[in-house]
């Protein structure tokens, strides 16, 4: 096997395209962040209306101060644990919600517009052509989520559902995924053999597996579930929390029981962990290629990094700033994970180049 990658001239247009697709995902990235601020700060209910395009604009007034803050007191929110919130308080929640739709807003500004002309240029490649388009849609979508979980604590009880809040941001790190995927075909030559099977199938598990413990920390953050039990290893002096299997039947503890949630969010990412580990090492003795090592030695460093935060976090009783950087690398990581898999899939080259 040939240790070294494939020459290749990576054409001006080509690094443009690819360069793009990075800051929007950076973008990405920086929206899951103010999200878990929003949601930690418990402003996501600040806004009870949806005004897609007139709702880009702030309040400038003091009368439309006025009338959204009137639309708040209507809400379970404030009937039921704001009561008697003053205009100035009810602003402090309310410009992280809007710094949220917001950058949303300007995300999809950031990439349809570039998309348009990168397109008329006929710098996107026909064969990528309907998965940028998939991508503009996956943005569009995510904005219709993010009101339909929203509205889901506007209804009785005054928090959103965290089945809807899991969704909204999977769809945040699949849209990341997606973006620095695309963005590696345009911008990095995979080696020109792929890594063994046995590491592609642990790469394509590990990325699955880290999807899942996503999953499950969107549970933790919907049901407040990181506010109980802020000790590590142990639950309450125990290694399952009394309340793990409350729930009848059985299967309903998983998704509704916060001991449940909280135990299988943190012993999935743990055993999440040793399998990043795994494929690492294995990664180190049985693949020549420098380019099948890159990749999993940043997801390991970062997997690290990731159980050291969340343990953090958890005995800090979700201090603001660790939980924001605890969401931060749960992206960083998937990527890494996301380029994991691509780079040992292998390829002679990306789009926009040529051999030499």
């Amino acid at each position: 096997m040939n240790g070294h990658p494939i020459s290749l001239h990576l054409s001006p247009h080509a690094r443009a395209v690819g360069l793009w697709l990075l800051v929007v995902a950076a973008m990405v990235g920086a929206m899951t962040v103010i999200g878990g601020v929003t949601r930690l700060t418990e402003s996501g209910l600040s806004m009870v209306e949806w005004r897609p395009l007139i709702g880009a604009l702030p309040p400038i007034s003091d009368g439309e101060w006025a009338r959204v803050f009137a639309l708040y007191q209507t809400s379970p929110e404030y009937q039921k644990i704001n009561s008697g919130m003053s205009l100035a308080e009810f602003k402090q929640i309310f410009w992280w919600e809007y710094i949220h739709r917001f950058w949303g807003r300007l995300i999809g500004l950031a990439y349809a517009a570039p998309l348009a002309f990168f397109w008329i240029k006929g710098w996107i490649p026909k064969g990528l052509r309907t998965r940028m388009i998939l991508l503009l849609a996956l943005g569009g979508s995510q904005g219709v989520i993010g009101w339909w979980m929203v509205k889901s604590g506007l209804v009785d009880r005054p928090d959103v559902s965290h089945f809807r809040l899991a969704i909204h941001l999977g769809m945040a790190f699949i849209i990341a995924g997606a973006l620095v995927w695309t963005a590696l075909d345009f911008l990095s030559p995979r080696t020109p053999e792929a890594a063994p099977r046995g590491l592609r199938r642990m790469s394509w598990v590990v990325l699955a597996a880290l999807f899942l413990v996503i999953i499950l920390g969107a549970f933790v953050a919907g049901t407040n579930a990181g506010m109980i039990y802020n000790t590590f290893p142990l639950m309450d002096g125990r290694l399952l929390p009394p309340d793990y299997a409350a729930l009848t039947p059985w299967w309903r503890n998983s998704l509704e029981s916060i001991g449940a949630i909280q135990f299988n969010h943190r012993w999935a990412a743990v055993l999440t962990t040793i399998l990043i580990i795994t494929v690492w090492l294995r990664a180190r003795v049985s693949v020549l290629h420098s380019g099948h090592r890159q990749a999993p030695s940043v997801m390991a460093l970062l997997a690290i990094v990731q159980v050291g935060l969340g343990i953090t976090t958890l005995l800090s009783l979700v201090w603001i700033p660790l939980a924001a950087l605890h969401q931060a690398t749960a992206l960083l990581l998937f990527v890494a994970a996301v380029w994991t898999v691509w780079a040992f899939r292998g390829q002679t080259a990306p789009h926009g180049t040529k051999n030499s």
